[in-house]
């Protein structure tokens, strides 16, 4: 009896069906690359239930001949190629013939079509690859295609389709890709009958950056332009080093007009940004390349989303090159070198404050008729005005100023913190500005510590490293490290079951992304247990409702990319791990940053945790105080 045998064509075209339709997402990709192919302008792209439930694509384009339309849904039918030697330079979207004949016989289908010139267009149907009618109707020209109940004769496929939300996100993530490759083509997307996208259809890919990434992302991308005419052409658009994200989700790279994935191209643009990226952050692409049809293979995956290039290092090296350039020419503030210690006054008296990031260069007219104007040279001094002398503020200043209250680590002769850069007597002249308020204004009184402070401060260096002096050694502290440390156990040591979070007067909204977003979503249960209140604010944006009491809010984006990929990554961990991920980034985010000011009492505070052994380590394990003693200070010296 014989063990071979031919498949009957119906298990066939599964079988054909499970390589090119995946989820739902598949299914509106290959519809919207058949529409395009076919001259549209005007796509409108409708799902309901993610998709599983039904999709609907309508287009502009040319439209389907009454006697090709059961034709189309045959396998291996096309209009796009005739002959071998078409395969050797490809210029459509879709080309094998495969995709309508494997979403028919997994899906129940519904065509309406009309070409131009025809006074009536068609209407067929078809139940799992099957044609049950075929029918004149009115429509107008162009194409329609319905797909519903998707899955509904492969339990086995079905089973593994995830949520409605996840399936949707997946959707709009495959619009997005064909909004940003086609930007001549106006794109109407419509989940769950609200609207979720719309581009312009101008022609400009900048506009259909704006639609489809919204305005913050798009405010903060460099154009790139390189490569060679006729040979490949780079264009697009790349995001500054600052802006860059948690991972590679915004990454879109376009090959004549073709969404692809490529290990070159991706490796080509990180290395652009050698030395720019801290560890950890990818850069956010939108490029674009043209080159000769022949020096590429498109016919390599079953869903075309992988090439192969005739020649990689000419494609690595114009990518690469274009991304250097831009990041090189782009318009940036004048870097400043400011004094080490620039005069801030508070109340008539001056406290020397270190300057954190560079700002343009400006010149403003202070109070008492001064000009000032930061400068662009390291060999800046303010120019002297008449007699007058910038002095550190004594402890006695510095209470008069805040209010008569005794601070942690004042004091004359003490041994305590001195409040002032040992530098800033280098800085000639005292500029006269109105009162302010305080840069910190703490809700609870400042703790007093014991008289017998055993530690003195000294100061800070490279805006980051507290140094301090105890017995016979000098301490370099890490400020963020430590801070971090003290939020963390702060946090840990709360009851999860009393985790409360500080509501926003109000809500913050940010778009992380649709697969961060969706994992941010699908965690709201246990979220919720760490302070967060997040909803669903459509088009992959979230509403930030609440946050941990200790969090900082600056950033909401970076943050939730940060806790979705712990969440993603976390799956398999207990909750109790899960939770300390959290925390850890919660802390992070909300500890003090390098560069940046911090008051007395939490420096004292900090130091005193560190020095007390009490705070050792990060939540990562890196240590944060690193001791030199007097005898490692004299025998590096020569004076032992």
């Amino acid at each position: 009896m014989p063990k071979i045998f031919e498949m009957s064509p119906h298990l066939a075209d599964l079988i054909a069906a499970g390589e090119v339709v995946e989820r739902p997402a598949s299914v509106v990709k290959e519809l919207c690359e058949n529409s395009i192919d076919a001259g549209a302008l005007s796509l409108t792209v409708e799902i309901r239930g993610g998709g599983m439930t039904c999709i609907r694509v309508t287009d502009n384009g040319s439209g389907i001949a009454d006697e090709d339309t059961e034709t189309a849904f045959l396998r291996h039918a096309t209009s796009k190629l005739r002959d071998e030697r078409g395969l050797e330079a490809i210029g459509t979207l879709g080309f094998r013939g495969e995709a309508l004949a494997a979403i028919s016989s997994v899906s129940r289908m519904e065509l309406l079509t009309r070409e131009a010139g025809s006074d009536v267009g068609t209407r067929l149907t078809l139940d799992a690859g099957k044609v049950t009618s075929h029918d004149s109707a009115g429509c107008p020209v162009g194409t329609t295609m319905i797909v519903r109940d998707l899955f509904f004769n492969t339990p086995a496929r079905q089973k593994y389709m995830k949520n409605d939300k996840a399936e949707g996100a997946a959707v709009t993530a495959a619009v997005a890709r064909i909004a940003l490759s086609h930007p001549e083509v106006s794109l109407l997307y419509i989940k769950d009958g609200r609207e979720e996208l719309h581009t312009p259809g101008d022609g400009r890919i900048d506009s259909a950056v704006y639609s489809v990434l919204g305005r913050d992302a798009a405010n903060g991308l460099l154009a790139v332009k390189g490569g060679q005419e006729g040979a490949v052409e780079v264009s697009g658009f790349i995001s500054a080093p600052a802006a860059c994200r948690g991972n590679r989700q915004w990454q879109f790279f376009f090959l004549n007009g073709r969404a692809v994935r490529n290990r070159i191209l991706q490796t080509a643009l990180e290395q652009g940004y050698k030395n720019s990226l801290f560890t950890g952050r990818f850069p956010v692409c939108v490029i674009n390349l043209k080159m000769p049809l022949g020096q590429v293979d498109v016919n390599v995956h079953p869903a075309k989303l992988e090439v192969r290039f005739e020649n990689e290092k000419q494609v690595f090296d114009a990518v690469y090159w274009a991304v250097r350039g831009a990041l090189e020419t782009q318009d940036r503030p004048a870097p400043l070198s400011i004094p080490a210690a620039e005069p801030d006054v508070v109340n008539g008296h001056s406290e020397p404050v270190r300057a954190s990031e560079p700002s343009p260069v400006r010149e403003e007219k202070l109070s008492g008729g001064f000009s000032f104007r930061p400068a662009v040279g390291p060999a800046y001094q303010p120019k002297p005005q008449g007699d007058q002398s910038f002095r550190r503020m004594t402890a006695g200043q510095f209470k008069a100023a805040f209010g008569a209250r005794d601070l942690p680590g004042t004091g004359a002769g003490s041994g305590r913190v001195a409040l002032h850069d040992p530098q800033a007597e280098n800085v000639q002249t005292k500029i006269t500005m109105p009162p302010v308020r305080p840069a910190w204004t703490p809700d609870e009184p400042i703790r007093r510590e014991p008289q017998e402070q055993s530690w003195r401060y000294i100061g800070e260096a490279m805006a980051c490293y507290l140094i301090v002096e105890k017995g016979t050694s000098l301490y370099l502290i890490d400020k963020h490290a430590a801070h971090e440390r003290i939020i963390f156990d702060r946090l840990k040591a709360r009851d999860p079951e009393s985790f409360g979070g500080q509501t926003l007067i109000a809500p913050l909204i940010v778009k992380p992304g649709q697969a961060a977003a969706q994992v941010i979503l699908e965690n709201d249960e246990f979220l919720s247990s760490l302070g967060f209140e997040i909803s669903d604010f459509g088009g992959g944006a979230l509403a930030v409702r609440s946050v941990p009491v200790d969090m900082d809010t600056s950033d909401p984006g970076t943050m939730l990319e940060e806790i979705a990929e712990k969440l993603a990554a976390g799956n398999k961990k207990d909750v109790e791990t899960r939770r300390d991920d959290i925390l850890h980034t919660v802390a992070c985010k909300a500890a003090i940053k390098a560069g940046k000011r911090t008051d007395p009492a939490t420096l004292s505070e900090l130091i005193e945790k560190v020095l007390s052994g009490e705070v050792r380590y990060c939540p990562h394990g890196r240590p944060v105080c690193m001791e030199l003693s007097k005898y490692q200070l004299d025998k590096n010296f020569k004076r032992v």
